[in-house]
């Protein structure tokens, strides 16, 4: 294919910010030095050291202050999906008598609670994305002294934010505790960790626009935590191995930079808003999984049930068309599955395997989301007339 392709996929994740690229630049000419004004290995004790170890800090102060948390409570990992792996394991360290997660969960929380050597239980959805909060009551009662409970705050497939506040407040009237899988909602929503009352959110640094790689594990609160990982005494000793100086310096400048542009977001609403609009046009029957409840402003998850064409087709012909965007289901050795996601919203699979899932970023413009609902009309919306020409991408 010639010509601009349109980049619409931000959840997978976030093409990286010129401020991370730069902080990450000067860090790397830093560490080719091998004296002087060099960096060595941060839990050394000489200046090379030093000044690595004062890189690293510096970043945690950034990244905490995007969640208004305490820079000791952020401890830095390889992912976001460890920071969630190490968020669970916590349940059998802390003395916990049952998991209890979110039926919507990325898979690795799903992966991580089911994996604990506690009985784990999936908390139910409503129809429009929100957890059951009263199923979550019942739950808890359920489950012992000490639940933990693993609740993602937005979702990565449609963008359903979850009301964290007030399921906080259920888990700590039962004595448990909660985590949560920030990864999706750091950098696109005001987040106050300590206001929603969690007592740990895991973070991705890519998908906020900083590298790929580098996550962290925030706590909002001082609490004991067993390692995951062992090895050295790094990030007090509550994850071994060597910190990764340059990521966490490209982390920390993408941190800062989603801080600073939060204002944006009312943009990428608007986009949003007239993007689902103009699939409304095309085809009034389109269904937009999660438009009753509270969502990110950059993401809309769509389908039509009589679409001619399946999920995997249409991203087929929408990649060849220029766009990049991507599935509502889960892929599989090859094979697209119905999304875990929309089942748990009771959604049809016949529906739910037609569906799309648009990411919006800082970049995106009207003119690329209004060309995208032309050409995935022109692929998905059986018509008696010619279909709408499929706009290619330029």
């Amino acid at each position: 294919m010639t010509g601009t392709r349109i980049y619409l996929d931000y959840n997978a994740t976030a093409p990286l910010r010129s401020e991370a690229g730069e902080a990450m630049r000067r860090a790397i000419a830093a560490a080719e030095k091998a004296s002087g004004t060099g960096l060595g290995n941060p839990s050394s004790v000489h200046g090379e050291g030093r000044k690595a170890r004062a890189l690293v800090e510096e970043a945690r102060r950034d990244v905490a202050a995007l969640l208004s948390a305490p820079a000791e409570g952020v401890i830095f990992t390889g992912s976001g999906t460890e920071a969630v792996n190490l968020a669970a394991a916590q349940a059998e360290a802390l003395g916990c008598s049952a998991v209890l997660y979110g039926a919507s969960e990325h898979a690795c929380g799903i992966g991580a609670a089911e994996a604990s050597p506690l009985e784990s239980r999936p908390i139910p959805l409503l129809a429009n994305g929100l957890v059951d909060l009263d199923a979550l009551g019942a739950l808890l009662k359920e489950a012992g002294e000490k639940p933990f409970v693993l609740l993602q705050h937005a979702n990565n497939e449609t963008g359903v934010v979850q009301p964290l506040e007030e399921a906080a407040r259920l888990v700590r009237e039962a004595g448990g505790i909660l985590a949560s899988d920030l990864v999706q909602s750091a950098g696109k929503t005001a987040i106050d960790i300590k206001a929603l009352g969690i007592h740990m959110g895991a973070i991705s640094a890519h998908k906020m626009g900083g590298p790929q790689g580098v996550g962290a594990l925030v706590l909002a609160e001082d609490m004991p935590l067993t390692p995951l990982l062992h090895g050295g005494g790094q990030e007090r000793r509550r994850r071994g191995g060597t910190e990764n100086v340059i990521g966490i310096a490209g982390f920390a400048a993408a941190a800062k930079a989603a801080l600073n542009d939060m204002e944006s977001l009312e943009d990428q609403r608007a986009l949003r808003d007239a993007f689902e609009a103009k699939l409304k046009d095309y085809a009034p029957g389109v269904v937009i999984f999660g438009e009753s409840a509270p969502r990110l402003a950059n993401t809309s998850c769509f389908a039509l049930a009589d679409a001619d064409v399946s999920a995997e087709m249409l991203l087929m012909k929408l990649d060849l068309a220029g766009f990049a965007v991507s599935s509502g289901a889960a892929c599989s050795s090859g094979k697209v599955a119905a999304s875990h996601v929309l089942s748990a919203m009771q959604v049809e699979d016949r529906l739910s395997r037609s569906a799309i899932r648009m990411s919006l970023g800082r970049e995106s413009t009207l003119e690329e989301v209004l060309a995208l609902a032309e050409t995935w009309a022109g692929a998905a919306v059986k018509h008696d007339a010619p279909a709408p020409g499929a706009v290619m991408a330029s």
